[in-house]
């Protein structure tokens, strides 16, 4: 049996993409599957052996000692085959192909992109640290033996510098979040918002835009700050949010089936314009239609499977608009989101993308790599 070792030094160890995706899914086909990362305990859990780290106290310690424990454990697993999850490990993961081993960076996010609007990094040194960056991922992808992008367009950025990249997009597990007895009648004309709360995802706007309208968002995550947290609650539209927090995957299912239209109207930033997020789709697979900003990516996506509606997502007026459109058709409302779960069930969905992550381990292992 091939062991497998998932690397997250970022993560938690419970991560929808690598847990629930990922891990589970190599797991099921056989293989013997380690996860490292900061968690309290080492424990067998659902079939997937968790080596759990201290949990750091911040990012400088994170980014030193937690990457350095994880090395050690990493080494200890004598893994067949290495996949990690986090920039910060690139040197972890060169240290291993020093070994002898094989070695798969999954690229979550465009992080040269993502550096240019980091609050916490100053201005002046994003562009620098930007290019800095996306030197060092180019220098190390050279060098392992396959990218994991998840999405196309990081792939295409990878192949430039190793023809051994592919994409394994984070589109949601077909029964996860959908049910397929729930009575539309019974939803309330409410949007939601789930996932991560700042800025520049758009949190200000929505809020205003629920106060033109009069209906309800349930918000569910965490807010990045408490600053953050402290400017939405003062802001004019407020009483019409329910604040929910953190959620599990079982909440969210429960969220999403009580409303009516999900919300993903991120900013224009470099990092969203080409990003397939994963709210968008899970909304989708939970069959409500989005109101989704207008990027044309994301515009494509909406309007060719006409399962929602593309705004502005700088202008909450705009915003407004398409929740009136929305939740004041339910009829509307219910064929939209019929049609954004069919094209999940069609295109969008992890059963796919697992197929795909099962062929590339498939590939490697047959390049003679094998525990026998």
């Amino acid at each position: 049996m091939q062991r497998i070792c998932h690397l997250s030094s970022v993560h938690s160890l419970t991560d929808t993409r690598i847990f629930f995706k990922e891990c589970q899914t190599l797991a099921q086909a056989g293989y013997e599957v380690f996860l490292i990362g900061q968690h309290e305990k080492d424990e067998l859990r659902d079939g997937i052996q968790i080596l759990g780290l201290p949990k750091a106290k911040n990012r400088i310690e994170r980014m030193l000692k937690t990457t350095r424990r994880l090395y050690q454990r990493a080494v200890a697993c004598d893994g067949d085959l290495y996949h990690f999850h986090d920039p910060e490990l690139i040197p972890v993961g060169l240290l291993l192909k020093r070994k002898g081993k094989k070695v798969v960076y999954d690229v979550h996010e465009d992080v040269p992109r993502q550096i240019l609007s980091k609050d916490w990094i100053a201005a002046p040194l994003r562009k620098p640290l930007s290019r800095l960056v996306e030197k060092i991922e180019n220098y190390a992808a050279k060098r392992f033996d396959y990218i994991v992008a998840a999405t196309p367009h990081i792939r295409d950025r990878f192949l430039k510098v190793n023809p051994r990249a592919m994409d394994i997009n984070n589109f949601p597990i077909l029964s996860e979040l959908h049910l397929p007895d729930a009575d539309w009648a019974a939803k309330e004309k409410a949007a939601c918002y789930i996932g991560g709360i700042t800025k520049v995802r758009g949190i200000r706007e929505m809020i205003r835009a629920v106060g033109m309208t009069g209906y309800k968002l349930f918000l569910a995550g965490r807010f990045s700050s408490t600053e953050e947290r402290e400017k939405a609650r003062q802001a004019e539209g407020w009483e019409q949010v329910v604040e929910l927090g953190q959620l599990g995957r079982q909440e969210v299912r429960e969220i999403l089936s009580r409303s009516m239209v999900g919300l993903v109207v991120l900013h224009p930033i470099p990092n969203y314009l080409d990003a397939l997020p994963v709210k968008m789709f899970e909304y989708m697979s939970a069959g409500i239609p989005v109101i989704a900003s207008n990027f044309p990516l994301w515009k494509e996506i909406v309007e060719e499977n006409q399962c929602g509606l593309c705004v502005n997502p700088l202008d909450a007026a705009e915003i407004a608009a398409a929740l009136e459109l929305i939740l004041s058709d339910p009829k509307r409302a219910r064929q939209m989101g019929e049609n954004g779960r069919k094209a999940v069930e069609e295109k969008y969905n992890w059963e796919t993308e697992g197929r795909k992550l099962l062929k590339l381990y498939g590939v490697l292992f047959e390049a003679g790599l094998d525990r026998g």
